[in-house]
C-alpha cells in the first residue's frame, strides 16, 4: 500500500501512535482546549491537559473519550488530525491508519471511528479490537490452535477476550477502567473525609497507594484539596487501605467480567486458559496486587504483561508490518467511498 502505516490507541486516557519502522512516536494525554468565546483550538495533548480543572471560564478543557468510545466527535477528530499532521507533515501520500477499538462495540460505533479515521487525513483506515492488538504486544502467539485470554484494563473500559486462531472466540466488554477508579476515589474522600479533590489528585493517590486488596503493604499519602463543609483549604493523610475500600465495587465488577467470560468459554479453550494464565495489559494493570485478586477470583494464575501501559500500541506496530497478516484475520483496509457505502462490520 502507498503511504506510511500509522497504528493509532485512541484510548480514553492517553493516545499513543505507532509508525511503522520508527516505533511508538507519541504518547499524549486525550484532552483539548479551546476558547470558550470564539471556539478557537488553543491546546491539544500534554498542554490542553494541564490545564484541566486549573482554567478560567475563557478557556475549555475537554476529554473526548469516555468509556471506550467517542462522545466529542470534533474533538477527537482535532487530536487525531493533529497528531497525524505532524507525523506526515506534507507528504504527498495520505496515510494507512490502523485504529484500536474495544472488544464489544456497535456497527455505529465502528462506522463512528472509520469516518474519524479517513476525515483526520488519513487514505485508507482499519479497525483492530483492543484484545488482539494486546495479545500480539505482550508476545502471545495468537495463531497457534489453543485459547489465550487477554484482560485490557484502560481508562474507559476492561476488555476482556479469549483469543485462538489468530480471531477472538469470545469477547466482553465492562465499563470500568481507571477513570471509574479515580471518581471513586474523589466520592470516598468526599463522603467519607470531607474531603473535595480533583481528578489529577484522585488519579496521583490511585498510582501512588491505590491497591486491589487489604493484604497490600499499607501505604500513606499527604494530599491537599478543600473541606467540604467549610470550603476552606485542606491537608489530610489518606492509607492504601482506604482506596482499596474506595474502588474495591469497581475491582469486584471487572472479576465478574472475567468469570463471565470464563464461565462462557468452550470447555476445550477453558482448559487452555487454565494451563497458560491469563495476561494483564493497560494502565489498570499496573494497580498493586490486581493479579493477586484475579488470581484468587478466578482460580487461574494470572500475569502482568512487560510495559503492560504499551501493549496495545506495540501490538498494532506488529500487525502493521504485515496487512496481508490483518487481511487472513478479517481486518480489511477502507477507503472514503468503501466506507460511505459500509453498512455493518463484523
Amino acid at each position: 500500500m502507498l503511504g506510511i502505516n500509522i497504528g493509532v490507541d485512541l484510548g480514553t486516557a492517553q493516545v499513543l501512535v505507532y509508525v511503522e519502522g520508527k516505533g511508538i512516536v507519541l504518547s499524549e494525554p486525550t484532552a483539548v482546549a479551546y476558547n470558550t468565546e470564539s471556539g478557537k483550538l488553543i491546546a491539544i495533548g500534554k498542554k490542553a491537559y494541564r490545564m484541566l480543572e486549573k482554567n478560567p471560564s475563557s478557556i475549555r478543557v475537554v476529554l473526548p473519550m469516555r468509556e471506550g468510545v467517542i462522545s466529542d466527535f470534533s474533538a477527537t477528530r482535532h487530536i487525531v488530525g493533529y497528531f497525524v499532521q505532524k507525523i506526515c507533515g506534507n507528504m504527498i501520500f495520505k496515510p494507512n491508519l490502523l485504529v484500536c477499538l474495544p472488544a464489544t462495540v456497535t456497527g455505529l460505533e465502528k462506522r463512528t471511528l472509520l469516518d474519524l479515521a479517513i476525515s483526520s487525513g488519513a487514505g485508507k483506515a482499519c479497525l483492530i479490537e483492543e484484545t488482539l492488538a494486546a495479545a500480539l504486544g505482550a508476545g502471545i502467539d495468537i495463531d497457534r490452535p489453543a485459547g489465550s485470554m487477554v484482560v485490557d484494563i484502560g481508562g474507559g473500559t476492561t476488555d476482556i477476550a479469549v483469543i485462538t486462531l489468530g480471531n477472538i472466540a469470545i469477547s466482553k466488554s465492562v465499563r470500568i477502567g481507571g477513570a471509574a477508579f479515580d471518581e471513586s476515589i474523589i466520592r470516598y474522600l468526599r463522603n467519607e473525609r470531607a474531603l473535595l479533590i480533583g481528578r489529577k489528585t484522585a488519579e496521583k493517590i490511585k498510582n501512588k497507594i491505590g491497591c486491589a486488596h487489604l493484604n497490600c503493604n499499607k501505604r500513606t499519602l499527604s494530599i491537599k484539596g478543600k473541606d467540604y463543609l467549610t470550603g476552606m483549604p485542606k491537608e489530610i493523610d489518606v492509607n492504601s487501605e482506604e482506596i482499596y475500600l474506595s474502588i474495591r465495587e469497581n475491582l469486584e465488577q471487572i472479576c465478574d467480567g472475567i468469570m463471565s467470560v470464563l464461565e462462557s468459554t468452550p470447555p476445550e479453550l477453558a482448559g487452555d486458559v487454565m494451563e497458560n494464565g491469563i495476561v494483564l495489559t493497560g494502565g489498570g494493570a499496573l494497580l498493586r496486587g490486581i493479579d493477586h485478586l484475579i488470581a484468587s477470583k478466578t482460580g487461574v494464575k494470572t500475569y502482568i504483561a512487560e510495559d503492560p501501559l504499551t501493549c496495545v500500541v506495540r501490538g498494532m506496530g506488529r500487525a502493521l508490518k504485515d496487512y496481508k497478516y490483518l487481511e487472513r484475520c478479517g481486518y480489511y483496509y477502507k477507503t472514503a467511498e468503501e466506507i460511505k457505502g459500509y453498512k455493518e462490520l463484523g
